[in-house]
């Protein structure tokens, strides 16, 4: 049972100690507001930690401008497909069909754009429809038959790279239109007058750090209507700093360069509007009921079979919006495209704070997690690390990531 503490008149001092007992109390908050969010806080401070770490070791090539909007081109389609699987993995499941979907829509797009001239808007309606229909298809097998997700989707996987290698017939087919590529490849264009930076990036860049910063105020406001438990004023007000740092410094790294990628903005609208389908809508809050405990969520109401029906469509429709951005950045589509993208894309979830038992889990923990193997990968190959070395590295952070968390519920059970 938590208690509280109302504020009392404090009793005398002795002299001389008074300022030292306050600010003992003051770092005793602090570090206990530290422990009781550490599994919430947990990655994002690890990600700090690695990006200074790669900084440090690659003499700042790390954080130059051209290389951090390279590490947002590289890595946007995992981070699409991680934000469908942490909502799949959240309601208790797991797709391995995601890669070779994501194929299978490269290839059906060159189909429609190379070979039969279909305008590629036209083309991108069509592939997020196919996207659409290949997750219903899987999500009515475990939904409605009781299969398996595992077995569901990994027939999916073999089918999908079947399919995509007999469209293909082996072959890469491309280029694509102009307008598609620029999804994969595009940035913001340059608005304004000449300065030294991207306008329209920096008028982004502070759009969205008010919106955060009023967005965090906002819920804590809430979360104390409610007598949740907050964090300290100081660690909040901290956390903003850090926050409008990260920020800002982002801004004017991708500002000094081409401005925003194209497909940032798309990740950016994606992660606003699921973040706040799983905080705010009655859809979310069953996704993590099913998840988190399914017989009493059916014994709640909540149309479990409904759900999990909705939730690998969505995954379709992301998987397929992936394979439109690895197309158009490859200008190219590959019968080997999507190779290993369900596994990148489970690691993310899980070390973004994702249960294995499910009900646990956020958007915004799936980009953290996708963030910290693409800012390992970009590192590791701007040192010239061995791939077989950057298997064994990632697969180490992989395993740290899950055993700190399963140290970190055991210890706040105890």
């Amino acid at each position: 049972m938590s208690t509280e503490v109302t504020a009392k008149s404090p009793a005398p001092a002795p002299p001389g100690k008074s300022g030292g007992a306050a600010g003992g109390n003051l770092l005793q908050l602090i570090l206990d507001g530290m422990r009781r969010n550490m599994r919430q806080y947990g990655m994002l401070i690890a990600l700090g930690l690695i990006v200074a770490l790669f900084a440090v070791w690659t003499d700042g090539d790390l954080l130059l401008p051209r290389n951090v909007s390279n590490l947002v081109l590289q890595n946007s389609y995992i981070l699409i497909l991680a934000i469908g699987m942490m909502l799949v993995i959240i309601a208790g499941h797991i797709d391995l069909s995601v890669g070779s979907l994501t194929a299978f829509v490269g290839a059906f797009a060159a189909v429609l754009t190379v070979q039969n001239d279909v305008s590629w808007p036209v083309a991108v309606v069509l592939c997020l429809l196919v996207g659409a229909v290949a997750g219903a298809v899987q999500g009515f097998f475990i939904a409605y038959l009781g299969i398996p997700s595992f077995i569901v989707t990994l027939a999916g996987m073999l089918t999908f790279r079947g399919v995509t290698e007999i469209l293909l017939e082996g072959q890469t087919l491309g280029p694509f239109p102009e307008g598609l590529q620029k999804i994969g490849n595009g940035f913001l264009p340059e608005t304004g007058p000449e300065t030294n930076y991207h306008n329209l990036t920096l008028l982004l860049g502070i759009v969205l750090i008010v919106f955060v910063v009023l967005q965090e105020v906002r819920d804590r406001k809430r979360q104390q209507e409610f007598s949740l438990d907050v964090l300290p004023t100081n660690i909040f007000l901290l956390k903003l700093v850090a926050i409008v740092s990260a920020l800002l410094t982002v801004t004017l790294l991708l500002a000094s360069y081409k401005g925003a990628p194209i497909v940032l903005i798309i990740l950016g609208l994606l992660v606003v509007g699921y973040g706040y389908v799983m905080r705010n809508s009655i859809f979310g809050r069953h996704i993590y009921a099913i998840g988190g405990n399914l017989p009493a969520a059916k014994l709640s109401g909540v149309k479990d079979k409904k759900v999990t029906f909705y939730v690998f469509l969505n995954m379709g429709v992301l998987a397929a919006l992936a394979g439109l951005v690895v197309a158009a950045r490859l200008n190219a589509a590959s019968p080997k495209a999507g190779l290993n993208y369900e596994l990148e894309a489970i690691a993310s979830a899980f070390i973004g704070g994702a249960s294995m038992s499910g009900g646990v889990g956020t958007v915004l923990g799936a980009i953290i997690g996708g963030l910290v193997l693409g800012v390992l990968n970009n590192g590791m190959n701007l040192l010239s690390v061995g791939t077989d070395w950057q298997q064994v590295i990632k697969g180490l952070a992989l395993l740290a990531a899950v055993g700190f968390d399963v140290w970190n519920k055991r210890k706040s059970g105890s």
